[in-house]
C-alpha cells in the first residue's frame, strides 16, 4: 500500500533526527523505504517547509537544530518510550535529574491532545526497584564538570578498600543497573580510568578547564574500549 506523502516526510524527519552527522541519501532512502529520486524530492519538500536540512547529493544530509515537530505527530510507541524513559530516570538517576525527567514529561503531556495525555497517564510500563547503593558524591556536580570540561579531584576508595587522591578529566557518566560510573582521563595513571560514584569519599570541582576537549576524549575512549558510536 502506498505511503501518504505526509507520513513519508515525517518518517524522513525522524530518521534525520537520529543522526548527528551527515548521512548519505542512499542510507536515508534505504531506511525510509523509498527510491533515491523520491528521497531527493522529499528533502526538497522539507527544506521548502522550513526544515533546516543541510547537505547535497553525494555528500550527505543533516538536520540542524531548531525544527520542531507538532506534538500530535508522536506515535503510540514513541509516547510509551518517553514514559518508560522518564520512569527509568526517576529510578536510576539522582534526585535532581530524576525531577528533570518528570518535568520534561509533564511539559510534553501539557501540549498533547487529550487522548494522548490519557495514553501517558495509563501507560502500563514499569521499572524495577531503585538501586540500593547510595552515592556519597554530588552526581549533579559531576554532570556539571562534564558539561563545563572541568577538573575533578577525587578522594576515591577502590574495590580492595585502598584510598587514593585522583585528579581526573571527566567526559562521560554511565548509568548502569546498580552503579553509576565516571569515564575520565586520570592524571596519575596517564590513561583512561573508570570511577564508581558510590566509591567516591569526597570530591572537589575545580574551576579549571582541563586541557583537552571532551568530544576528543570521548572519541579516543570509544576507540580504546571498542564502544560503537551512537547515531
Amino acid at each position: 500500500m502506498p505511503v501518504a506523502r505526509s507520513e513519508r516526510l515525517l518518517t524522513l524527519l525522524q530518521t534525520l533526527r537520529r543522526y548527528r552527522r551527515p548521512v548519505t541519501g542512499t542510507v536515508l532512502a534505504e531506511e525510509t523505504g523509498v527510491s533515491l529520486r523520491t528521497l531527493y524530492r522529499d528533502i526538497a519538500s522539507l527544506q521548502a517547509q522550513g526544515a533546516m536540512v543541510e547537505g547535497e547529493a553525494g555528500i550527505g544530509y543533516v538536520l540542524k537544530p531548531g525544527f520542531m515537530l507538532p506534538p500530535m505527530m508522536f506515535s503510540e510507541e514513541e509516547l510509551e518510550a518517553l514514559v518508560l524513559g522518564s520512569r527509568w530516570v526517576a529510578r536510576a538517576a539522582e534526585p535532581r535529574l530524576a525531577g528533570a525527567g518528570a518535568d520534561a514529561l509533564a511539559k510534553i503531556a501539557a501540549v498533547l491532545p487529550s487522548d494522548m495525555r490519557e495514553m501517558i497517564d495509563s501507560a502500563a510500563l514499569f521499572v524495577g526497584p531503585k538501586r540500593r547503593d547510595e552515592d556519597k558524591a554530588d552526581v549533579s556536580a559531576i554532570r556539571k564538570a562534564i558539561r563545563l570540561e572541568r577538573i575533578l579531584e577525587l578522594h576515591y576508595g577502590d574495590e580492595q578498600g585502598r584510598i587514593s587522591r585522583r585528579r581526573v578529566w571527566p567526559f562521560a557518566l554511565g548509568y548502569f543497573e546498580h552503579v553509576r560510573i565516571i569515564m575520565a582521563w586520570c592524571e596519575l595513571r596517564q590513561d583512561f580510568r573508570h570511577f564508581r560514584t558510590d566509591r567516591i569519599i569526597d570530591m572537589a570541582l575545580h574551576d579549571v578547564r582541563y586541557p583537552r576537549r571532551r568530544a576528543v576524549l570521548l572519541e579516543e575512549w570509544r576507540k580504546t574500549q571498542d564502544v560503537p558510536v551512537e547515531n
